[in-house]
């Protein structure tokens, strides 16, 4: 197909064209169609708060998630937080209903003085993260310490939670 045959006047006044004589509509409906489904996978992307917490912090959206590891060995459970440059005054924990909830804001700033300048930046976030305790705890014994920018949070187990544990023999087929 030619330049030629691709510009409107060359096409004639009232003449009626099948899909395969109109080259610019199939493009244009083809380009249509690639814009509507880029416009629907940015806005899934956007949307999904998992993949938004990559990007919160450098984007300055003032969002600041942690990491949680959680391991348990017979008596108790342990969550590690990853919280670097906070302090333990910033941080706050409860546990309610056999929810364990972290609070916390980290607050940034520096300043960086010269003989011809001055430089101070500022950056401010916080965070909620919620997470179901995987079984019975005794309240009365959690423990918790801050040491390097981790939070380490020990949850013992419950004696009736222990009593419930019951080891079973693999045996050779």
């Amino acid at each position: 197909m030619t330049l030629r045959e691709l510009t409107p006047w060359r096409w004639g006044g009232l003449r009626r064209f099948e899909s395969e004589d109109r080259p610019l509509m199939d493009f244009r409906r083809d380009w249509e169609s690639l814009h509507r489904e880029m416009d629907r996978l940015f806005e899934g992307f956007f949307r999904d708060p998992d993949r938004m917490s990559l990007f919160a912090e450098p984007m300055g959206l003032g969002e600041v998630t942690p990491r949680i590891d959680l391991t348990e060995d017979e008596k108790s459970f342990y969550f590690y937080v990853e919280l670097p440059g906070m302090d333990r005054k910033d941080v706050d924990i409860s546990l309610a209903e056999g929810m364990l909830t972290i609070r916390g804001e980290k607050k940034l700033e520096k300043e960086e003085k010269g003989k011809d300048f001055f430089r101070q930046e500022r950056s401010f976030g916080s965070f909620r993260r919620t997470v179901q305790i995987p079984g019975e705890v005794d309240d009365t014994k959690i423990e918790a310490s801050f040491d390097k920018g981790v939070l380490k949070i020990k949850l013992p187990k419950t004696e009736a939670a222990l009593k419930k544990v019951r080891h079973i023999d693999v045996k050779a087929a």
